[in-house]
């Protein structure tokens, strides 16, 4: 037996070094690397069962080509010359016809390595496809809201947490996402520093905590707002602070502020008064407050308001410049890599035409509407937007059109992969070679295999250097081999990673990269924003506020319920789905009700229901808890259908976009609930 030292490349902020014990070529165990102070010798529940995802039994040994209906899974196994000589085939042909914009290809997040995510975008940018503008499914709103808040630039430090004399959980079911600041936050509770979770769903990480505020959903910058109000008449606010490295306060103070006093921020939030005013004495007695800021309460059509409006509140009390202090959003700016390197090489002549961009959460417009050209060619790699997208339904309408060439690059076979013509078998990351960054945390490493390909899968890597060969592609980066296209990141980069030793690199250990003293601003004032120019100028409210939102109002008179979305336990997202023991473990898909909202309609714990809307339905198990408030309905991971009684529950979300950013409107989805029909009725 032999001890490779890894890296998890799932979706996580975390980014943990892992061992991996390995005999026979298999995977016999994987734990937490004792040597990288933040993953601190364990791994989540989820990442322990990785050796059984490795050498699942789902797994997919071969290429596949379409005998069946599109979305029916019938396949036929195929060779890998013949898939892809049928597949850069039927590019070049649409290429020849429609130019190639006709053709939209991507690798997204479920492997977070810089090369077996970059390159397959390299591949299609070399080509002057069209260009899917990812993540908008995810933090592009987050990401907007804090660029213009705070700079592109990465927030406090989580391991300074230790130096924390508040914490705050906004937003954020860190034992689900991110259990490793949680390991840290729960340290600094045991020394007695407050633990304070806000979040509409009372989650397991609201329980461990001191205080648990349950905030209506969409009512954050009303919250942060009241307590901003409540900081300046106690004279809690650090003037010298704010004097010194902040800009538009005074406006915010008397444009913004006086409307929100503790009653009317009780009355929108449904916090009350006495809470609202106990919180922000708690939080301007603290020097160094530290708030981690979730995504979530940013996927709702006034999600960036909410996330400018709570970054603030450290500004506000000085906490910024305070180690220990501030915000944590993201980290990813930090790094400074070259990505140009990897993700835009510039094609076989002068660079690639003029292209077209395709926003992630529309994508079932794209490829049901878009015209001159359609798409007509689809890759997909690293990702299950027949799940994971909102319009579902529509995105598995695109995907059906029998004149749609669709190629999916997956461990297994997924939802999406069920309406593909060509499936390639994947690579797990234990099986590939890499650089990874935490977006988290504060840390980089490289990782080699710690098994080699399984069946005959390949890496996204190694595909998308074929695939290019194959297409003409004389790019010097599609022949480098591994270690030679991660230096590639190293030409041009700035920040702390320019500085780092390559040989160091590549010897697999952690490397920390965070920034010392206060929090740096990359606005351009420099400064920390409560008014943003920017905004101004692009015609967007410049301060952050609270108040209805009209298109919201209309559904909630029309739908009773609203969806509230969290990251399961054991089924975070799909990428987890070919472990069955995490399925299990995770339970039937379920989604939870108040027993208010339960006993007027009937319906009993246990009962399968049906949650829908006008865009579709989903079949669920119903838990009655009031870990939900009146009026809320929780549905917990994105689970495929061939787990559900029957679709997903993104198909009842829309594709509107969110206030900045263009990001998903989740969380801006009304809908209703009731028993479950043998024979559902299609969707409206």
């Amino acid at each position: 037996m032999e001890t490779v030292r890894v890296v998890c490349a799932h979706d996580c902020p975390d980014m943990c070094s892992l061992l991996a014990e390995v005999e026979n070529g298999r995977v016999l165990r994987i734990k937490g690397d004792p040597e990288q102070p933040f993953t601190a010798g364990f791994a989540c529940a989820k990442v322990n069962r990785d050796a059984e995802l490795v050498h699942s039994p789902e797994r997919l040994q071969s290429p596949l080509r379409r005998v069946g209906p599109k979305g029916e899974g019938k396949f036929a196994p195929v060779g890998w010359d013949e898939a892809l000589d049928e597949i850069t085939g039927r590019w070049r042909a649409i290429i020849a016809e429609s130019g190639p914009l006709a053709l939209l290809g991507y690798a997204y997040s479920a492997h977070q390595g810089q090369l077996n995510r970059g390159l397959m975008l390299g591949l299609f940018h070399a080509l002057g496809a069209s260009r899917l503008i990812a993540g908008t499914v995810c933090d592009t709103c987050c990401e907007e809201a804090w660029n213009m808040t705070v700079g592109p630039v990465g927030g406090a430090d989580p391991e300074a947490v230790d130096e924390s004399d508040l914490i705050v959980s906004w937003g954020a079911d860190l034992v689900a996402t991110n259990v490793h600041f949680w390991a840290k936050a729960e340290a600094a509770q045991k020394r007695g520093v407050p633990v304070i979770v806000i979040d509409p769903r009372r989650s397991r990480t609201a329980k461990l905590a001191d205080w648990h505020l349950q905030i209506r959903i969409g009512t954050d910058a009303a919250l942060a707002l009241g307590i901003i109000h409540i900081l300046v008449r106690d004279r809690l606010v650090d003037r010298d602070y704010i004097a010194a490295k902040t800009i538009g306060f005074d406006r915010l103070e008397a444009e913004v502020l006086p409307r929100f006093v503790p009653e009317k921020v009780a009355g929108i939030t449904g916090v009350s008064v006495a809470d609202v005013e106990r919180f922000a004495k708690m939080y301007g007695a603290a020097k160094r407050s530290f708030i981690r800021l979730g995504e979530g309460m940013t996927r709702l059509a006034r999600g960036g308001e909410a996330l400018r409006a709570v970054a603030l509140l450290p500004g506000v009390t000085g906490a910024y410049g305070r180690k220990g202090g501030g915000a944590l959003l993201l980290t990813v700016p930090a790094y400074g890599w070259n990505y140009d390197a990897i993700r835009k090489p510039p094609g076989n002549s002068t660079g690639p035409a003029a292209t077209r961009g395709v926003n992630h959460l529309r994508l079932g417009d794209a490829l049901v509407n878009m015209t001159d050209p359609p798409i007509r060619a689809l890759f997909i790699a690293a990702n299950n937007p027949a799940v994971t997208c909102p319009d579902a339904g529509k995105v598995r309408q695109g995907l059906a059109r029998e004149d749609l060439f669709t190629v999916v690059h997956d461990p297994f076979l997924s939802v999406t992969a069920r309406y593909a013509d060509i499936v390639l078998p994947a690579t797990t990351y234990l099986e590939t070679e890499d650089v990874y960054r935490a977006y988290g945390a504060y840390w980089l490493q490289y990782a080699p295999p710690a098994v080699s390909p399984q069946g005959e899968a390949r890496s996204n890597f190694r595909l998308a250097q074929e695939l290019a060969r194959r297409m003409g592609l004389a790019d010097p980066v599609f022949g480098m081999e591994a270690k030679a296209a991660i230096e590639e990141l190293w030409r041009g980069a700035t920040g702390p990673v320019a500085g780092l030793d390559l040989a160091e690199i590549f010897r697999g250990r952690p490397i920390n990269i965070a920034p010392e003293g206060g929090q740096e601003f990359r606005t351009p004032s420099g400064k920390l924003e409560f008014y943003s120019e920017q905004l101004a100028q692009a015609g967007r409210a410049p301060m952050p506020d609270w108040q209805r939102d009209p298109q919201e109002e209309r559904d909630a008179a029309r739908w009773p319920l609203r969806l509230l979305t969290a990251p399961g336990y054991f089924q975070a997202h799909t990428a987890y789905s070919g472990v069955n023991f995490l399925r299990r473990r995770e339970g039937e898909p379920y989604c939870v009700l108040h027993p208010d909202e339960a006993q007027r309609r009937g319906l009993a714990d246990g009962a399968k229901v049906r949650l829908f809307n006008e865009r579709g339905e989903v079949g669920l198990v119903l838990k009655i808890s009031d870990e939900v408030l009146p009026g809320v309905v929780l549905v917990p991971g994105q689970r495929p259908d061939q787990e559900t009684l029957a679709g997903t529950v993104n198909m009842l979300c829309s594709d509107r976009y969110t206030d900045l950013g263009e990001g998903a409107t989740y969380q801006s989805t009304f809908l209703d609930i009731a028993l479950w029909r043998e024979q559902p009725v299609a969707s409206t």
